[in-house]
């Protein structure tokens, strides 16, 4: 795609990555998705690991005086969007990063459907299975994501994480079967296939869902977060909103206020 300096902010869709095909075919019906929504919006694609083009080089390429929003196609803070993003956008003017998909009520709904699709009964223990981070402010997004689906089941509901935070995927089944649960089913928490859905059939559940991906919630909640980031380009001075979130004193760096702040 060939840009000029002209237009509202470019959009950059930016993805971690995956060698899965099927995942990678997910990822691209996202930015179709973004597009159909936003006709009136350039739509990049760029990613943190695995594909090409890296997320520095397709900022490199914007064209000068033209403004951007890295809108990551992540699921919640972390490494990613605070390291790899927020160094990527502040390299250069005029560019912001957004807020990732999630948390968002409407994911647990579409996590409730992708149960109901697999056939899980609404009192069977179910384990949402997140990629997990090290950043405590992602398990609190994890955390709020299945406070909402634990509403939506007479079932308990607890969560599991692919690597970084405990409990694993499989301690967090193995728990629920040491309880006395016959039935344990991986809500998969994740965008689309690849390796960490791959994992969740090794953690001995009864029943594995789909990911989230194919829904078009996912270009919604992108668009949404986008619109909410424009407001962040540099321009007249704003008043920052202190963060309230509990995560809040365990980070150095917030990313859910209304300015990128650090402890």
């Amino acid at each position: 795609m060939i840009l000029d300096a002209a237009g509202p902010p470019v959009l950059i869709a930016c993805s971690h990555g995956t060698d899965n095909a099927q995942g990678r075919r997910e990822i691209d019906a996202v930015r179709a998705g973004i597009s159909a929504l936003r006709p009136d919006l350039d739509v990049v694609e760029a990613y943190v690991d695995v594909q090409e083009p890296d997320l520095v080089d397709v900022i490199a390429a914007l064209p000068e005086g033209r403004s951007a929003v890295i809108v990551p196609l992540l699921l919640s803070v972390g490494y990613h969007v605070k390291v790899d993003i927020a160094r990527a956008a502040a390299r250069r003017p005029g560019t912001v990063s957004a807020l990732p998909l999630g948390p968002d009520p409407r994911l647990a709904r579409v996590l409730q459907e992708r149960l109901a699709d697999a056939g899980v009964p609404d009192d069977a223990a179910v384990v949402l299975a997140a990629a997990g981070s090290s950043d405590a402010c992602a398990a609190e997004d994890v955390g709020e994501v299945l406070a909402v689906l634990a509403g939506l089941r007479t079932g308990p509901v607890s969560a599991g994480f692919g690597s970084k935070a405990s409990p694993s995927v499989p301690a967090a089944v193995a728990a629920f079967r040491s309880a006395g649960q016959e039935r344990v089913a991986l809500a998969s928490y994740l965008l689309a296939p690849g390796y960490f859905h791959d994992q969740l059939a090794r953690a001995q559940a009864d029943v594995v869902t789909a990911p989230l991906l194919p829904s078009p919630l996912l270009a919604e909640l992108a668009v949404a977060r986008y619109d909410d980031a424009v407001a962040l380009i540099p321009g007249p001075a704003r008043a920052t909103t202190p963060c309230p979130r509990p995560c809040r004193a365990l980070v150095p760096t917030c990313v859910r206020s209304a300015a990128l702040q650090t402890a």
